[in-house]
């Protein structure tokens, strides 16, 4: 082939270093954009969090989570907000420099960088880690209230979502703590928080190392184990006025077999559809409605 000819024919449409580097020449790809990880394209590689659980556990996102945080007197060192977001949280920005904590309009992308949910609303809190109560002090609540112990043991429950969703119920429903396993949860961290909507400024959590041995200790002091699972009694029919720790365990393997083994009841919702189960904080919810009835008939 005559180069006259190929370069009439394909050298304007070719790789071409001179062109490349004067933006002329075609690149792989889009029209525009530019494969993942090249400098200035506009396609980026999804951000990998590579947080621990200890991290995500200082950061509060959102109005409900951030507000109640700042009306139980939790431990905040710095309050970000992004830049035109005072018409919807300025009352906490105001609220939380009249008791001292820094608040500082932040760049949106930080803020998105910042959070876990992905639905910050325009604020973020960096919090000192959230507290654990012991299984004592949530007892002592009960004492307190002049009331029936009412616990909630979460086994293997390992979506923030969830949890903080079942904490959220709980403490509607007057329950006196939650109870989950050091390993095979959940933590507290921000998405839990959202999910709790301020609830986790009220509600005890217990951290056990052993959620076994901590049952016995339970059934040692007059408390009924009651573990949700298929083929139980019906709610219905068992008891929930008695000193009593409903067991939710995850929705993928439900409760664990040395758990239901210590249990005293195993208790299952009635149902008449085809899926065979509920969301776990679903099941939480109905559990712990049908033991407020109870108690309050």
């Amino acid at each position: 082939m005559n180069d006259n000819n190929y370069k009439k024919d394909f050298g304007n449409k070719g790789y071409n270093k001179q062109n490349d580097r004067k933006g002329g020449g075609r690149r792989f790809g889009d029209n525009n954009k530019r494969p993942y990880g090249n400098k200035g394209g506009y396609d980026r590689a999804p951000r990998r969090d590579d947080r621990s659980e200890e991290e995500r556990e200082l950061i509060l996102e959102g109005k409900n989570a951030i507000e109640e945080a700042l009306e139980s007197g939790r431990a905040i060192d710095k309050i970000m907000f992004a830049p035109g977001s005072h018409k919807t949280v300025g009352y906490l920005i105001a609220r939380a420099r009249e008791m001292g904590i820094q608040a500082q309009e932040t760049d949106k992308h930080k803020l998105d960088r910042l959070s876990i949910t992905g639905s910050h609303q325009g604020i973020v809190a960096l919090c000192a880690a959230a507290s654990y109560s012991t299984v004592e002090d949530i007892l002592g609540l009960a004492e307190q209230r002049g009331e029936k112990p009412l616990l909630l043991i979460c086994d293997g429950i390992t979506d923030p979502h969830n949890l903080g969703a079942i904490i959220r119920t709980a403490e509607i429903v007057g329950a006196h703590g939650i109870i989950v396993p050091k390993r095979r949860s959940a933590g507290l961290n921000a998405a839990c928080a959202k999910a709790a909507a301020g609830a986790l400024e009220y509600m005890p959590i217990a951290k056990v190392s052993n959620l076994q041995a901590c049952i016995e200790e339970l059934k040692e002091k007059g408390i009924f184990i009651f573990a949700a699972d298929m083929g139980g009694k019906a709610m219905y029919d068992l008891d929930f006025t008695v000193p009593a720790a409903i067991v939710i365990g995850s929705e993928g393997e439900g409760i664990s077999r040395m758990v239901r083994e210590k249990s005293d009841h195993i208790v299952s919702i009635p149902q008449k559809g085809r899926i065979q189960s509920l969301n776990a904080s679903n099941a939480a919810a109905v559990l712990l409605y049908e033991a407020l009835r109870q108690r309050s008939i």
